[in-house]
């Protein structure tokens, strides 16, 4: 999935509501442009329900090995019933795919349910490598699936 399709545009708006509500002001969304979410360094991946999408989520390349994951969302009719994990697992597989084997992220402080969401899926903090001091960061190590 291209981050600029169209079928996007509630995931981007629908994030951008919420980092505005959550935090304020902020550019986050400019920080990082759809391009880095493109093979054969990135991927996008997307949960769609009745020709709708209700979550989705990206990965960039950090380096050689590592990846971060970007964009994480999931509509507010559709949470606490799974789609933020199977995204998750998506892009999990999408990363060893590329040949990543470690997947790192940041959260901000006002989102704990996406804290538990990475501690749930075996994520361990890490100090934060963003531009972000307050925000807490995770990362896994892949485990290729045989």
């Amino acid at each position: 999935m291209h981050l600029d399709d169209p079928i996007c545009e509630p995931l981007l708006a629908g994030l951008s509501a919420e980092y505005q509500q959550r935090y304020g002001e902020q550019d986050e969304m400019a920080m990082v442009t759809p391009d880095e979410f493109e093979p054969p360094s990135g991927a996008f991946v997307v949960l769609v329900a009745s020709g709708r999408l209700v979550s989705g989520g990206g990965l960039r390349r950090l380096d050689e090995q590592v990846c971060e994951v970007k964009r994480m969302w999931t509509d507010e009719e559709h949470r606490g019933n799974g789609c933020a994990t199977v995204v998750l697992r998506g892009l999990e597989e999408a990363a060893l795919e590329l040949g990543y084997r470690v997947i790192r992220l940041e959260t901000g402080p006002r989102q704990p349910e996406a804290v538990a969401l990475y501690e749930k899926n075996g994520y361990r903090r890490i100090p934060t490598f963003g531009r972000y001091p307050q925000a807490i960061a995770f990362e896994k190590t892949l485990a290729a699936v045989d």
